[in-house]
């Protein structure tokens, strides 16, 4: 509740009599980001006085221990409260067994809910608002290019206390967060109880995989392999039955029965449709972020909040961004040639194709693959993809990583394979713990030095296969940055980088060399495995910026209808994914009213997440590009790696610059695009001999 008004003017006036002119701006600033969030039960106008009277600071050197005590305070407490928040989530968040009936609701308990609350009734909070300014988004662009590190330290804990949440909404907020993350974690289909439409088992016993990640990496792994194509209409048929919700309820993550999901027929069990859950999930974290919008005045939207304060890039460059990718003249003929190896027209499916050829295959597993594919699709042209079979990928995996602790043990060799020196690759692995997911996998970062990130993967019985191999470099990637960005970042205040998109962009850096790490890719690669890498990232991006624009239309839509049903915010998100297919992947797939860019997990889990991925393939192909000068000037990718990742959270283009010498543009991938498409559909020049010629002529 609001108290009486004070005489601003007046005590300015008292203030500048105290301190001097020359601290008149500052204790203006101060005074009114103060009594913007002064509430009654923090005290009446005497005690407001009496409290900037005390605590206005005017001494350079008195306002610098005053943020290194805060720096060092906070940062334990961020670090311990994260510890018992772990704790508490132990249970949902790894693959400990059977969850309890009280496993959920402590997932939901949420140990730091108070703690804004807390540093606002001690007035701790109240300090640094009357000694620091609060910087917007356009100021922070207009006025930080001659801020010195403490500057930007002193503006990340002004941020801190922008925003005045009581621990109520925060709670709220995590109780709908659990809840979502549970669900998503819990959506797993028996492959093999999936019948075809001639009732034929086409996938191994024992395969579970999780909605969507899972799913969708078995569409990229069936290219090239007898039954891929039925398997991966198969696959495509299960996530729009998800994203509709006539999937037969009995079917999630139950290896009891069997399901055709073509006609929809479940044996034994009842067919009747899981009951909108998706989107009453999704409707309760929107209404959980709802509640935040009358504490946050400068964002008074969940939208803007993950714009302006969560990536603090304007949601109409993000846009912008995206659609330089999505519209772009490259995507048809980047889909040429994808036709033109699959010997097919495209299909709904190939919004996931991964078969741009790297120099990751060696060239006996490329002649050993080559008459899979040619059986699989009779059509396909001398041009077809070839690759590593994944049955072989897995086999080599499980072998190497037959546990958890396997895997840890091999991250020191990992690193130094990845191009970090043994001293730092030892430093690193100390300083990672690696945990068995009971989800797709995530990395958990630690607040305060003295803990440890976390890696968590799926860790089967018969050990690690190549997908969860392949999702734990990634994470490894994040848990990297996250070791850098803590351990050695020159003040904790500044820990991290500047948003998902960034600790997204490092994790795909490791990602893109997991094979590197196998001992299955060289070194050097050829200009043609560059240019395949290169329109691997570009069909990626292409497809995520797709999903993005969904995920942030579907949050517009919410807004402009708070009072929705579960049935109602269904068949928005069908509608809005139709629309945005039909707009600019109809022509180019092949097919109208497809809703797959709604399939993905982290719409339902993780509220205006995606568009930090298709951002964060435009900012790692920046890296990468940086990354291949250094390497080129004698420099080592570890090196390089922690240079940048140690810089912390600035602004973005501020990170750009540091790392690589530009801000973030869609530019250098799509140059680099058109650079590759030209060069890979231009026939080789024949390698011919005078005499050759002479004959000829």
């Amino acid at each position: 509740m609001r108290r009486t008004a004070v005489d601003l003017s007046r005590l300015e006036e008292a203030l500048v009599a105290k301190h001097g002119e020359s601290a008149r701006k500052r204790i203006r600033r101060g005074l009114r980001q103060v009594d913007a969030l002064w509430r009654a039960e923090d005290g009446d106008e005497s005690a407001f006085e009496a409290f900037v009277a005390e605590h206005f600071v005017t001494d350079p050197a008195v306002l610098e221990a005053v943020t290194k005590r805060l720096e060092e305070v906070l940062e334990e407490t961020d670090g311990h409260l994260s510890e018992i928040q772990r704790a508490l989530r132990r249970a949902t968040d790894l693959d400990t067994g059977p969850l309890l009936g009280i496993d959920p609701l402590l997932a939901a308990t949420d140990p730091g809910a108070h703690l804004l609350d807390d540093l606002f009734a001690s007035k701790v909070a109240f300090v640094v608002l009357l000694n620091l300014p609060m910087q917007s988004l356009a100021e922070k662009n207009d006025r930080s290019a001659g801020w010195r590190r403490r500057d930007w330290a002193r503006a990340r804990l002004a941020d801190r206390f922008a925003q005045r949440v009581p621990a109520e909404v925060v709670r709220a907020q995590r109780e709908a967060e659990a809840a979502a993350d549970l669900y998503i974690a819990n959506y797993n289909i028996w492959m093999h109880n999936v019948l075809d439409p001639r009732g034929r088992r086409l996938f191994p016993e024992g395969m579970r995989l999780i909605s969507h990640w899972n799913l969708r990496d078995e569409i990229k792994a069936n290219y090239g392999r007898p039954d891929g194509l039925v398997k991966q209409r198969l696959i495509t048929t299960i996530l729009t039955r998800i994203v509709d919700q006539t999937i037969p309820r009995v079917v999630i993550d139950n290896p009891r029965v069997d399901w055709s999901p073509v006609s929809n027929h479940v044996e034994p069990g009842s067919p009747d449709p899981e009951p909108n859950t998706r989107y009453a999930l999704l409707l309760a974290q929107f209404q959980a972020a709802q509640r935040l919008d009358a504490h946050t005045p400068t964002t008074t939207t969940a939208i803007a909040r993950a714009f302006e304060q969560g990536r603090e890039l304007s949601e109409s460059r993000v846009i912008s961004l995206l659609k330089r990718v999505i519209d772009s003249p490259e995507v048809p003929r980047v889909a040429e040639i994808i036709a033109r190896r699959l010997g097919r027209n495209l299909e709904p499916h190939d919004l996931w194709y991964s078969g741009f050829r790297t120099d990751t295959e060696t060239e006996a597993n490329a002649n050993a693959n080559a008459n899979a594919n040619a059986n699989a699709n009779a059509n396909a042209d001398a041009d077809v993809d070839v690759g590593i079979d994944e049955a072989t990928l897995d086999a080599q995996v499980r072998k190497r990583y037959p546990t958890r602790d396997a895997f840890r043990d091999d991250m020191p060799r990992i690193l130094r394979t990845l191009g970090f020196s043994k001293s730092r690759a030892q430093y690193l692995a100390e300083r990672i713990a690696v945990d068995p997911a009971r989800g797709a996998g995530h990395a958990m970062p630690a607040l305060r030095r003295g803990d440890r990130p976390r890696l968590r993967t799926r860790i089967g019985a018969n050990g690690m296969d190549y997908k969860s191999y392949n999702i734990a470099i990634h994470e490894l990637g994040h848990n990297v940055e996250q070791v850098f960005s803590l351990y050695d970042v020159d003040s904790t205040l500044l820990r991290g980088v500047p948003n998902n998109a960034f600790t997204e962009a490092l994790a795909f850096v490791f990602q893109a060399r997991d094979r590197l790490a196998l001992g299955l890719a060289p070194q050097e690669k050829s200009q043609r495995s560059k240019d395949e890498a290169v329109l691997a990232k570009f069909w990626q991006t292409w497809e995520l910026a797709g999903v993005a624009l969904v995920d942030l239309e579907v949050w517009r839509w919410m807004y402009a209808h708070p009072n929705a049903t579960p049935e109602a915010l269904k068949a928005a998100v069908q509608s809005i994914a139709i629309a945005t297919w039909n707009a600019h992947y109809k022509d180019v797939l092949g097919a109208a009213d497809v809703p797959l860019l709604a399939a993905y997990s982290h719409m339902i889990a993780y509220p205006l997440y995606l568009a930090d991925y298709p951002l964060g393939l435009l900012i790692a192909f920046q890296i990468e590009t940086a990354l291949e000068s250094a390497l080129a000037r004698g420099l080592k990718l570890g090196e390089e790696f922690e240079r940048m990742a140690k810089f912390g959270r600035v602004l973005p283009d501020v990170w750009m610059e540091h790392a690589t010498g530009s801000p973030i543009s869609a530019e250098p991938l799509l140059e680099a695009t058109r650079a590759a498409v030209t060069r890979l559909t231009i026939p080789p020049k024949p390698t011919t001999t005078k005499r050759h010629r002479s004959q000829a002529g």
